[in-house]
């Protein structure tokens, strides 16, 4: 019966609730009768007129206050205080009246006992509700643990009070000191207990509220849960909780840094804003995940103007419009729609607004995309390239920074060879004497003005092109996780690091740098799908265990794919001002050796002739093995 009434419209739910009240009413008051005189009460007389008058008096303040509006699987401290104003609200009006009244044969006190009854009838009754509809077997879908037994522990519980989705078992806290006792009723274990817990109470998430712990420890929480089958979640940082409040939404997969495993890259702030405060700043590229994270990082070194240009539409209405909405810091923000192998549009830009610095980070980055249409990627990567390099050299700019990859080591595909000719374009214009639209030997002698760099790090977790995002896409609908190869191997980095990166390389830059990153040690793609699927609640399914939850299927290398990928050509990098930034010092074309090739190169993307091309990159990049002659 009671599950039936759940199917019942909202209308004959409050028409119940008004008769259950008002019979709790009559019942308060043959109760309060029945105390003060001492006996079974037997109204006669005026009695029936006060049990009449409770109801009437009743009734019309509990819809005034809402009583009848509210919904009992959500009741929460506010909406019994609201009950607990509307008895007081209502026993001093009958108070009032038997005052008033003096009726043979009703005692006054009656107006004090009776609405005391009725308050702990009416509480009780919606605090049996609740806790009836809460302990439902549908009512909540998700058993959980939450792990720190803090002010965010304790925080996230309060939220989690008459929320549907998730059931809270206890608290689990490093804290000798916490163990065995409860937070507002719930337990709180230590984590030598996890395992068990875990299986006695049938917990299916863990959720982590220590935004304050240290990185490592951190880690370690989560290689000790990563071995139980449970769904890791984890709440936001501590300004995030700032507002005190905590809702299912808060709740998050891990964060980036969490799976990548080693502690982030700390940037050196002086270094972040030494080439960007006051200046005009340019950054190519805008929309992309590079580009943008970039953006942000540079409207907080106060920059005069940030040149936002990319060739999509939506990503640079996207990355404008959330600097916008964040607040630029004085900055002023030039949403520039452009593409930088046109080379009269970018002409103008520059001309307008001549920046000091420039970020270029458009690229074609994609592997297999690149791959299956080399010339549009060796006009956009290389050609694009040259064209912001002369812009750089005719408009004043000071410091010039490429983002590259280290597929552009040893490449065996379009994509990393395009990269390395860019960077040859840097490294020979900064060390020629001859301007790079000259013909070979045309020019006086001359002094580069512009300090060009290059950046060259690993994957970027997090990007649209990174594997995090498609694991957690094929995690989510069931699988399988596809990994190409199993000895697969990257180096990873998170989106900010690799920004910070960039712009301290800028800062650091004599003229011809190429910088790259102390990554640690590369990380196994299958590895990575592994820790993926565990830290989800899941089990792998493979020979060793046929009834796991998620396959990893092997599709087999792409097009133009390595296993390995290395981030030097020579050895013995130099050490920089940065503990973690490295210099490289690799062997590179002279301008006037370069030049031509440049534009055999260039006719040959233009008539898409892969061939061709691709025996020209073999040229010019040393090292560079097409596909049907790499080696992994």
């Amino acid at each position: 019966m009671l599950d039936s009434m759940l199917l019942w419209p909202r209308a004959a739910k409050r028409l119940f609730v008004a008769l259950l009240d008002t019979g709790m009413g009559l019942l308060a008051m043959w109760l309060a009768f029945s105390l003060r005189l001492d006996t079974l009460h037997r109204p006669t007389g005026l009695q029936w007129l006060v049990y009449g008058l409770g109801p009437l008096l009743a009734f019309p303040i509990f819809v005034h206050l809402g009583l009848y509006r509210a919904i009992f699987r959500y009741t929460g401290i506010r909406a019994l205080l609201t009950t607990g104003k509307a008895v007081a609200l209502y026993g001093a009006l009958l108070l009032a009246i038997l005052l008033v009244a003096q009726w043979e044969g009703v005692p006054r006190s009656v107006g004090i006992l009776q609405p005391l009854m009725f308050l702990l009838l009416v509480g009780t009754s919606r605090a049996l509700a609740w806790l009836w509809l809460a302990g439902r077997p549908d009512a909540a879908s998700r058993r959980l643990l939450i792990y720190g037994a803090g002010s965010a522990g304790a925080q996230t519980a309060a939220g989690l009070v008459g929320m549907r989705q998730y059931q809270l078992q206890g608290f689990v806290d490093d804290d000798a000191g916490k163990v065995g006792r409860s937070i507002n009723g719930v337990r709180v274990y230590g984590p030598q207990d996890l395992a068990e817990v875990v299986q006695r109470l049938h917990v299916t998430d863990v959720l982590l509220a220590v935004p304050s712990t240290t990185r490592q420890r951190r880690r370690q929480i989560i290689e000790s849960l990563g071995r139980l089958p449970v769904r890791i979640r984890t709440l936001p940082g501590l300004s995030d909780l700032a507002s005190g409040r905590v809702t299912v939404a808060d709740f998050q997969d891990l964060d980036i840094e969490d799976l990548l495993g080693r502690e982030p890259v700390a940037p050196l702030p002086g270094l972040l804003g030494r080439n960007l405060a006051g200046q005009v700043v340019m950054v190519t590229g805008a929309g992309g995940s590079i580009g943008s994270e970039l953006c942000r990082q540079i409207v907080h070194e106060g920059p005069a103007r940030l040149l936002l240009v990319d060739h999509s539409e939506f990503a640079l209405y996207r990355i404008h419009h959330e600097l916008q909405a964040q607040g630029a810091h004085g900055c002023e923000l030039v949403p520039l729609l452009a593409s930088v192998c046109d080379a009269q549009r970018m002409e103008g830009i520059c001309a307008a607004h001549r920046p000091h610095c420039i970020y270029h980070a458009a690229a074609y980055k994609h592997v297999p995309m690149v791959e299956a249409n080399a010339g549009e990627g060796v006009l956009n990567n290389v050609f694009g390239t040259l064209t912001m390099v002369r812009m750089a050299l005719a408009h004043g700019a000071q410091h010039f920074v490429l983002i590259s990859t280290d597929k552009a080591v040893r490449p065996t595909n379009v994509m990393g060879a395009s990269k390395r000719v860019a960077e040859l374009i840097l490294q020979a214009v900064a060390a020629s004497r001859a301007a790079p639209w000259a013909a070979a030997g045309s020019a006086a002698p001359w002094q580069c003005p512009v300090r060009f760099s290059m950046v060259r790090f690993g994957n970027v977790l997090g990007s649209s092109g990174s594997v995090i995002p498609l694991f957690r896409r094929q995690i989510a609908t069931g699988g399988p996780v596809t990994v190409t190869h199993p000895e697969v191997t990257r180096y990873f980095m998170t989106i900010p690091e690799a920004a910070q990166l960039v712009l301290q390389a800028g800062a650091l830059a004599e003229g011809g740098d190429l910088f790259l990153l102390d990554m640690g040690e590369p990380v196994r793609i299958v590895d990575l799908a592994r820790r993926m699927v565990a830290l989800s609640g899941l089990t792998v399914r493979d020979a060793q265990h046929p009834l796991g939850d998620i396959a990893i299927e092997f599709t087999g290398l792409r097009p133009g794919e390595k296993l390995y990928e290395e981030l030097l050509i020579a050895d013995q990098p130099l050490p920089t001002a940065h503990p973690r930034i490295l210099r490289a010092c690799e062997e590179h074309l002279p301008w006037p050796a370069l030049q031509p090739l440049l534009e055999q190169l260039q006719r040959n993307a233009q008539a898409n002739d892969g061939a061709a091309l691709k025996a020209l990159l073999r040229t010019l990049v040393p090292g560079y093995q097409p596909p049907s002659s790499a080696q992994p």
